[in-house]
């Protein structure tokens, strides 16, 4: 059984870290690739792969990513040809994150999802607003303990 709990590991490309993806493979560590925006290597958040130039050179980083071992790759933020271009080419599957619905699978952040995190690109629709209701109830929760209304008897573990 793995120490770590986890099934896989993700990394996002540098151009530079496919033989760190064999090396794992190598070991039975599944690995799944991320191309496009890579926050981890690109601090300015753009649409990846407009012209048909960048196209083809994130396709190449996809492919020798696929061709590393890896089992699945994330397309983040990629132009929707460029990423339906990636997704008929490759034999793995692709994870669009504003990606386009050409990708295989979507996926999104939980917390960009449901209304937490701060970051909302266009990709991202917010399927709740929950920092308005934390808000409203952290407030809530504050003027309860300044006004002695929390914590009653009925909150208490033991005693009376």
């Amino acid at each position: 059984m793995d120490i770590t709990g986890c099934d896989a590991v993700k990394l996002e490309s540098n151009k530079k870290n496919f033989a760190i993806i064999k090396e794992l493979v190598k070991i039975n560590i599944p690995v799944m690739g991320h191309i496009g925006y890579t926050p981890q290597f690109k601090k300015k958040f753009k649409i990846e792969g407009r012209t048909a130039f960048k196209a083809k050179e994130l396709l190449r980083e996809a492919f020798l990513i696929q061709e590393a071992g890896a089992f699945s790759i994330v397309l983040e933020c990629i132009d929707p040809s460029a990423s339906k271009l990636i997704t008929k080419t490759l034999s793995i599957p692709t994870i669009g994150i504003g990606a386009s619905s050409y990708c295989d699978g979507q996926i999104l952040v939980t917390d960009d999802m449901l209304g937490v995190s701060g970051f909302y690109p266009k990709f991202v629709k917010k399927y709740a607003n929950l920092n308005r209701i934390i808000e409203k109830a952290v407030k809530k929760y504050s003027k309860e303990v300044k006004a002695k209304a929390f914590p009653t008897k009925k909150n208490f573990l033991y005693g009376k």
